[in-house]
């Protein structure tokens, strides 16, 4: 136990010497706190001086803004089709028999009625000419019979025979005729023929395909819009067209009929067109792109669709005002009702009026009404830098491109006679069925 002793003694010294440490921290004089004193106070004042140019008038923020302008816009969608003809069919003979004539030749015009195949006739023609002798021994049977029976020489059974045997020597002369008749194969509508898949001496059963003909004078455009157009879409209205095989051109289509069944599929309705053809550089079976009219506003308001900020199912513009002080500007939140979209512009329906600007850069920092703004105009800046820069364009030539293409767009019979509007195929159509 003795060796413990030295330990105890240590110990306890370490106490006491904690003791007076904390003793002494918790009492020592007051003189030092001065300085931290001071330095307290001088970090409240440099937070002070700080903060001051806070407490003052804050700069206006700096937006871009535009005006609500009147424009003309076309309400119109987009689709693809394909080309048919107006009228078109495959001629086949209704009976069988051996080619003795082909009477046209590969993509000649036509006419109704025309003859375009001579089949082999000498046997049906031989069967007319025996109908034809028995009706005119039929007929002088029945004459006779007709004095006889007027003088009492015979019954009036044998009248009745007679007159039924007349009857039955008309009926084989009309079917021999008529089976004369179809070994002429004719032209059902004017068109242009196709090419031919039959040679003179061939020998064909009935059914067989022969050549086509089409009507392309006016052809015909079928394509297919969403379920939801097919109220806006109707008879009468027009559609402009464009085909890649002949860039550069465009085509006005006239619709002619929509059809009353909406495929549950595709969720879209078919809609039938009519395009004016007589200059003939359709074909059909090209591929259409079609841009669907269905209506059109002179005067409708619009906006850059830039200044559009959606939030919770609702479209908001931030208008700019005049402020409470003279040359002050402040925004102002408004809520628009959203009309028809076209490439960078919104068409406004109600909350603004014409010539209000509204911003269209900047809008993220202003959180509240009332914010200070101030205007900065960088279409001026853009022009001296495109002034400065080589081959810059100058203001207004997007325009006249596009006036150009305008004008160009009617030329779909460059290089031919001019047709007249009034006798348009399409027309005729349209006025038919209505």
């Amino acid at each position: 136990m003795s060796f413990k002793k030295p330990y105890l003694a240590i110990a306890l010294v370490g106490v006491a010497a904690a003791s007076g440490a904390a003793w002494w921290l918790q009492n020592k004089p007051a003189a030092p706190a001065a300085p931290a004193s001071a330095s307290a106070s001088a970090s409240a004042s440099a937070s002070a001086s700080a903060s001051s140019p806070a407490s003052g008038p804050s700069r206006p923020t700096a937006v871009e803004v535009a005006k609500a302008e009147k424009a003309r816009l076309v309400d119109e969608t987009q689709s693809v089709g394909s080309l048919r003809s107006n009228q078109g069919v495959v001629l086949r003979p209704e009976v069988g028999g051996r080619v003795s004539q082909v009477l046209f030749k590969d993509g000649q015009r036509v006419k109704k009625g025309q003859v375009l195949v001579q089949f082999d006739d000498q046997l049906p023609a031989a069967q007319v000419m025996q109908a034809n002798a028995e009706l005119s021994i039929a007929k002088a049977n029945h004459k006779r019979n007709q004095d006889l029976v007027a003088q009492n020489f015979i019954s009036k059974r044998s009248l009745d025979e007679s007159e039924a045997a007349l009857q039955v020597a008309q009926a084989k002369l009309s079917l021999a005729q008529a089976t004369l008749q179809r070994l002429k194969v004719v032209a059902p509508f004017d068109g242009v023929a196709g090419l031919r898949q039959i040679n003179a001496g061939d020998y064909l059963k009935d059914g067989a395909d022969m050549v086509n003909i089409e009507d392309i004078d006016a052809v015909l455009l079928d394509f297919r819009l969403a379920e939801r157009f097919q109220s806006k879409i109707k008879p009468g209205q027009k559609a402009q067209v464009s085909f890649d095989a002949l860039p550069g051109r465009k085509f006005t289509a006239v619709i002619q009929a929509i059809d009353p069944l909406i495929d549950a599929n595709a969720r879209s309705v078919g809609v039938r067109g009519c395009i004016d053809n007589r200059q003939m550089q359709l074909r059909p079976g090209m591929f259409a792109r079609v841009n669907a009219v269905f209506g059109e506003r002179v005067d409708a308001l619009v906006i850059p669709e830039e200044a559009i900020v959606p939030q919770g199912g609702r479209s908001f513009v931030v208008r700019v005002v005049p402020g409470a002080n003279k040359d002050e500007l402040v925004s102002e939140r408004v809520t628009v009702k959203i009309g028809l979209r076209q490439p960078g512009k919104v068409e406004i329906l109600d909350g603004l009026s014409e010539g209000d600007a509204v911003v269209v850069a900047g809008q993220q920092r202003l959180q509240k009404d009332g914010t200070l703004v101030r205007i900065v105009d960088m279409s001026k800046a853009q022009a001296g830098a495109n002034n400065g820069a080589p081959g810059a364009p100058t203001p207004g030539a997007q325009g006249g491109a596009s006036a150009t293409v305008e004008k160009a767009a009617p030329s779909q019979g460059k290089g031919k006679a001019p047709v007249s509007a009034g006798d348009n195929p399409c027309l005729r159509g349209l006025n038919a069925a209505r």
